[in-house]
């Protein structure tokens, strides 16, 4: 997710042309979606689906990688993780506390022991990752 600058400060160009640029930036647009997603549904992850779709959009299409980097929605999300490998206790707490409502809801109507017990794995996993990620402050 690196900034596409070429060594003299000049903007970089795409690294792939044609129809191979066109997968990246579709693949790309795919995880974006699959991220946005992931914002709402507490059992699937957004910022790996973001930090997917930032690479990908960095090997295509500067345009595309800018928009998803300063974007008011998970722009400063991205660039935090990024650049601090953490996230603000907030976010944090926003994540942990969410997981757990949508597994609580799962677990009530899914009456199958073995995916409750495979969701609350996911969730203890997932919770031990953010709760051992660096708190930054903002």
């Amino acid at each position: 997710m690196g900034d596409l600058q070429a060594s003299d400060g000049r903007p970089a160009q795409p690294v792939t042309r044609g129809l191979r640029r066109w997968v990246f930036v579709g693949l790309g647009s795919l995880l974006v979606g699959i991220g946005v997603l992931g914002i709402f549904l507490p059992l699937l992850p957004s910022t790996v689906f973001f930090l997917g779709a930032a690479g990908l959009y960095g090997k295509s299409s500067p345009g595309a990688h800018r928009w998803l980097t300063t974007n008011r929605w998970f722009g400063r999300h991205l660039r935090t993780y990024k650049e601090e490998r953490g996230a603000t206790l907030g976010a944090k707490a926003w994540s942990i506390g969410t997981l757990w409502v949508g597994i609580g809801f799962s677990e009530y109507f899914i009456d199958l022991a073995w995916v409750q017990l495979l969701l609350v794995a996911i969730g203890v996993a997932v919770t031990i990752h953010l709760v051992t990620l660096r708190t930054v402050r903002r």
